[in-house]
């Protein structure tokens, strides 16, 4: 294996570790307990989750996979706080689309060329990333992991 080979492998075997970790905790909870704050003010863990699926589900338009397959989660997940829609999605169909969701990214981020993670995503201009070429599509894999690593320890916290 060269470097390049070796440096996405390792990348990925984070990420894949990291989505089976949190998909072990989520089994672990039950609906009710992700009702439950991770801290008293906190957001809840079904906040949570469906703040992790919204991120992942940007993967897809930022990594050129397709477009989102959850729209309409950005809206609570991401442009609001915990608790400030009334009404969120359920616990039960939050589970269904994070298996969708990371069932489509499995089978995106396993057909990608090598060479393609050492390219452009679509966040970044063709300018900025003449500048600062490591704002490349691995790096997208490397924050995100490191996004679910920090959501995935409060999700812990409601066992």
């Amino acid at each position: 294996m060269d470097a390049k080979q070796i440096m996405v492998k390792m990348v990925l075997d984070r990420w894949y570790a990291q989505i089976k970790n949190t998909d072990d905790a989520l089994n672990l909870l039950s609906d009710e307990q992700l009702q439950r704050e991770v801290a008293p003010g906190k957001n809840r863990g079904i906040y949570l989750l469906g703040h992790l699926i919204a991120v992942h589900d940007d993967m897809l338009p930022i990594l050129n996979f397709g477009d989102r397959l959850f729209p309409e989660l950005q809206e609570p997940f991401i442009k609001q706080p915990d608790k400030a829609v009334p009404q969120l999605t359920s616990a039960a169909t939050l589970r269904t689309f994070w298996e969708k969701l990371n069932s489509v990214l499995t089978e995106k981020i396993n057909g990608m060329p090598l060479e393609e993670w050492f390219n452009r995503h679509n966040s970044v201009s063709q300018d900025d990333f003449e500048k600062e070429p490591h704002r490349n599509k691995l790096n997208i894999i490397i924050t995100r992991t490191s996004h679910l690593s920090y959501h995935l320890g409060q999700l812990i916290l409601l066992k």
